[in-house]
């Protein structure tokens, strides 16, 4: 059972990368005040947590913004404290002398608003778990459908805030990516290189389903009451299910055959034998399930699930889906592998042959590993190199 656990932390995206960021890093916050979201709802304290690795150069132009994936925070780097397990996320690529050199560049990451995992005592987020002032009780399903492009103006106001004018470049993995490709559709004066990862430009009608399927079990627990629990039991065995299906999505056949193959969870535990008996993939991915959901917050994924269901790069503004992608004029960098389930590498290649088509520079490079869409994350120091010849590129203007 240890190396099924092993495995499955793995998938939970808490495996250290072979080289860790040798820093203590703290967690900010900022708060925007009146947030207005792109359909046109206040929220009077949109307060989030965010992180910074290097230093702010005096005229300001070493900025590189990380925005992270679906159930990540902005951790991406360093350890809060000398006996942590387990470092950020992306910490093999951030850090002094790898290829996002915190000894050139000063790297902000920050929480989204709804943040998966709204119980942590590491993540800050405003959200459906978050009290409603004017109610002085928690907003529940009553606070406001946020997008993919929401999140980017918060991080638009903590640039702000930060005195940062112009990012060196925009970079993450998944929602992350969907992220990255925003700014650059809206804001592309404000940065001058983005590398989405693991994603591609806007959400199809495949991932807009399985999005659904993931929090089908939150809907279907009786204890969801219509979002309306916080005074109740939360429901955190539809939750623990909604991630369990996260977490499988998100990986490939070959973990899942190459790490438990048929083996039963116990020894002596035939599932033959008794309904109760189960598959070692199965107890698995029901314990990783159910040790998420204890700092998750179900109302949260479903705000999550919603704002990557309505993601099309720049907005639906447009005649078509395409726009805000051929609105991208910043030199891009698309990492993906073809393992991934989540978003696939044809669709990955259509968006670079969407940028690429009015004269845009982009690169492609392609990761190999036995994750599926996690070795975006997990395997990124792939290209290491790649990353750090883009982001070090002089540009013509």
């Amino acid at each position: 059972m240890i190396r099924y656990m092993a495995a499955l932390m793995g998938g939970l995206l808490l495996t250290a990368p072979a080289f860790a960021l040798d820093e203590i890093v703290e967690k900010k916050s900022f708060t925007l005040t009146d947030f207005q979201t792109q359909g046109g709802e206040t929220i009077p304290e949109m307060t989030l947590g965010y992180e910074t690795y290097g230093t702010l150069n005096e005229a300001k132009d070493n900025a590189i913004l990380i925005t992270h994936f679906f159930s990540g925070n902005s951790h991406a780097a360093g350890k809060y404290a000398e006996g942590d397990a387990a470092p950020g996320y992306w910490d093999a690529i951030i850090g002094p002398g790898k290829p996002i050199d915190t000894d050139r560049y000063f790297v902000v990451s920050a929480d989204t608003p709804v943040n998966l995992a709204a119980k942590s005592p590491t993540v800050i987020t405003t959200g459906p778990a978050t009290v409603n002032p004017a109610t002085g009780k928690p907003w529940g399903m009553d606070f406001p459908i946020l997008t993919i492009g929401d999140f980017v103006e918060t991080q638009r106001g903590l640039m702000e805030q930060l005195g940062i004018e112009k990012w060196h470049a925009v970079m993450g993995p998944s929602m992350g990516g969907l992220q990255a490709y925003d700014w650059a559709a809206r804001h592309p004066d404000k940065l001058t290189r983005v590398i989405p990862v693991i994603a591609s430009g806007w959400a199809d009608a495949d991932l807009i389903a399985w999005l659904d399927i993931w929090g089908a079990p939150v809907r279907l627990d009786p204890n969801w009451n219509g979002g309306d629990y916080y005074k109740g039991t939360p429901p955190d065995a539809g939750l623990a299910q909604a991630l369990k299906i996260v977490t499988l999505h998100a990986n490939s056949a070959e973990w899942t055959n190459g790490t438990f193959g048929r083996d039963w969870a116990e020894e002596d535990a035939d599932p033959a034998a008794a309904m109760e008996n189960e598959f070692a993939v199965v107890k698995t991915l029901n314990d990783g399930g159910a040790a998420r959901a204890a700092t998750s917050d179900a109302n949260h994924l479903l705000y999550l699930i919603r704002a990557n269901q309505l993601f099309v790069a720049g907005g639906a503004g447009g005649e078509s889906l395409y726009d805000g992608l051929k609105a991208i004029d910043v030199p891009t960098m698309l990492i993906h592998t073809d393992e991934d389930l989540v978003f696939s590498g044809n669709a990955v290649r259509e968006t670079a042959a969407i940028i690429r088509s009015d004269g845009t520079p982009v690169e492609v490079v392609e990761l190999e590993g036995t994750r599926g869409h996690l070795d975006g994350v997990l395997n990124i120091a792939q290209a290491g190199e790649q990353i750090r010849a883009f982001l070090d590129r002089e540009l013509t203007q």
